[in-house]
């Protein structure tokens, strides 16, 4: 039974292979590989002319906070420096 399965399997492994070289070596998909390489700048300019111009609708969106600064400005000052001084 275990035999059976490992040649469907390898059967099944082959077949895969086999289609898939058979379609990448194909006349039509070479001719179509070597269409698009060659037309590449006009293929993009088509797809380009045809995008839609949106509005910016994002004038005054994004308001600054500056409510942080003005908590460190309200606080005691820093004493790091004082830690180093020799006593």
């Amino acid at each position: 039974m275990q035999k059976i399965i490992s040649i469907f399997f390898l059967i099944l492994v082959i077949i895969f292979f086999g289609s898939t070289f058979k379609y990448y070596s194909s006349n039509k998909n070479i001719e179509n590989k070597e269409f698009n390489r060659n037309n590449i700048d006009q293929i993009l300019n088509d797809k380009i002319s045809n995008l839609p111009i949106l509005k910016n609708d994002t004038d005054n969106v994004i308001q600054f906070n500056d409510g942080f600064s003005n908590e460190i400005k309200n606080d005691k000052p820093r004493s790091f420096w004082n830690l180093l001084k020799s006593q």
